[in-house]
This record gives structure tokens, sequence and C-alpha cells, in this order.
């Protein structure tokens, strides 16, 4: 989800799940027009197959907006997601390693009847935080939490929140462009457990464990700002719970510092794909069965 070579998705943890108050909105079915926005977090970099489409968002066809399109038999599917996408990219067009491509909300329309969002953690340049946070020389090295004073508790306090204003006019913009849809903003999954794995992912224990409680607020932010726009939040740090980049192999829906399968170090590999797309399936369709 960040703006640096590896392009980072930031984390999970609230389950707060809001419902379109809406009866007008349709349930989920055969006929609906799905849109999916968001950065690496929703568009799987180097996960098989990559889209030609646009080759400078990393974007896979079998990432979990891809399988949740098959899954819920859509008619047509639009898949915007972009690797290293922030809130702006949705309305400015995002510059790429392979050009520039148009803005994400250009791909929501009038007709547009299901949305999905994942964005924010690059708006905060989480990933830059997590390889500040690398560190291989345990014993003379001071944890990164306490290397500069600027990064402490108020000032990434104060970075997330700045995100609330950002996704409420985000959600919004949505909204205005599709009355119809129904728009679930999804958080993101469990990168590190408390206390991380010191030395298998090089993060200091006390480190990983200040690094997930950020992501925790960012997703906590997610998930206010969803409900207060009438939006769904859609949780994915509960399923995740024991499958992040410490999980063994074929264990863990995401990879760690060296990848052991085809995806991005701290990305959703292709079998979290598959999980996350069980996860946003069954929320479209729990509230597709609630609205009728």
């Amino acid at each position: 989800m960040l703006r640096s070579t590896v392009v980072l998705s930031s984390a999970v943890l609230v389950a707060l799940v809001g419902t379109t108050p809406s009866s007008a909105r349709p349930a989920a079915a055969p006929g609906d027009v799905y849109v999916a926005l968001g950065d690496s977090a929703a568009a799987g970099p180097l996960i098989p197959n990559q889209s030609l489409a646009q080759p400078g968002c990393l974007r896979s066809n079998r990432n979990y907006p891809s399988l949740t399109a098959a899954s819920l038999g859509v008619t047509v599917f639009r898949d915007a997601s972009c690797s290293g996408a922030t809130t702006e990219d949705m309305y400015e067009g995002q510059v790429t390693p392979a050009g520039k491509v148009p803005p994400q909300l250009e791909a929501v329309t009038e007709d547009t009847t299901l949305v999905t969002l994942q964005i924010g953690g690059n708006d905060l340049r989480l990933t830059e935080l997590v390889v500040k946070c690398f560190n291989l020389l345990p014993l003379v090295t001071d944890p990164c939490a306490d290397d500069e004073p600027e990064d402490g508790e108020n000032g990434w306090q104060a970075r997330i929140q700045a995100l609330a204003p950002r996704l409420e006019r985000l959600i919004g913009r949505v909204a205005e462009r599709a009355p119809m849809a129904r728009i679930f903003v999804v958080g993101y999954a469990t990168y590190l457990p408390r206390g991380g794995c010191y030395p298998r992912v090089p993060v200091l224990g006390e480190d990983a464990t200040w690094v997930q409680g950020l992501i925790t607020r960012v997703n906590r932010v997610l998930a206010e700002q969803a409900v207060a726009s009438g939006a769904t939040y859609v949780d994915l740090e509960t399923p995740s719970a024991g499958h992040d980049a410490c999980a063994a192999r074929g264990v863990r829906w995401i990879e760690g510092y060296v990848p052991t399968s085809r995806a991005m170090p701290f990305h959703p590999n292709a079998a979290g794909m598959r999980a996350f797309a069980d996860v946003v399936t069954a929320a479209i369709e729990a509230q597709g069965r609630a609205l009728l």
C-alpha cells in the first residue's frame, strides 16, 4: 500500500461493522456491476497471474476482488486497485513504474451497484515505517520506536486521525458517483503478532507490537469512517490471526521478510487472497440477505 520499492499494505484489528441503512440498495446478485478500489493489499503484487492491462499497478487476476467477483457471479467487474495508491490517487492519475494510470474513481459509474475499497496505508507511508524497523543487529541497535521523537505516540496518532477526513470525502465521492452502490470498506490483515518472531522477521518484539498497534489504529479509523458514511466495514484481522508473517509456510497468509511464495514481502499471498475473498464475499452476501 505504500509508495516505496516494496509497496506494503497496512494491517488490521477492530471488529466494527456498519450496515448500510438504505434498503434501496440492492442485494448482491448476478447483474451487479462491481468496482474494486484500493492499494497493493487489494491488488496483489507478484501473485500469478499479473494483469498486463496496467502492469505498473502489479495487479493479480487472483486477488481477492477478482475471486470475490467470481464467487458472486457479478455481470460486470472492474478492478482499479493499484499498488502504491493513496487516497489522492482516487482523484488524480497515479504514476507507476510503467507509466501513469487513470484516477481509480473513473471506474465508478452511475450503474455501479457494488464497491470494495481498501486504502489508507500509503497515505501514512507505513511501508517506510516497517523498513525502518528492520533490525539485523539487536544487541547494538535501539528499537526503532525510540529512534525519532516525532514518530512517537502523539505524532503517529495525529497522522492517523488526519486520515479520517480523507476517507470521509472519498466514501462520499464514491456514493455520489454511484448512488445505488453498496460500499464495503475493507480493513488490513494482521501482519505481525504481538511480540513478533525475531529473527525470522527481523523486527524486534517491542517494535513489532508497536507497528501492529499503529496498524490497528488505522483500521479503527477505517471502521469508524465506514460506519459514519453508511458503508460497511469488513474486518480481516480476526480471520487472519495466526496467519501473519510469523506463521509457518503453508499457514501464513502474509509473506514475511523473505517470501516463500510468489508475493511481495509483507503482502498477502495467494492463500491469503483466497481467504480474504471468502470473508469479503460472506460480508456482501450477509448484507444482501439482511436487505431482502
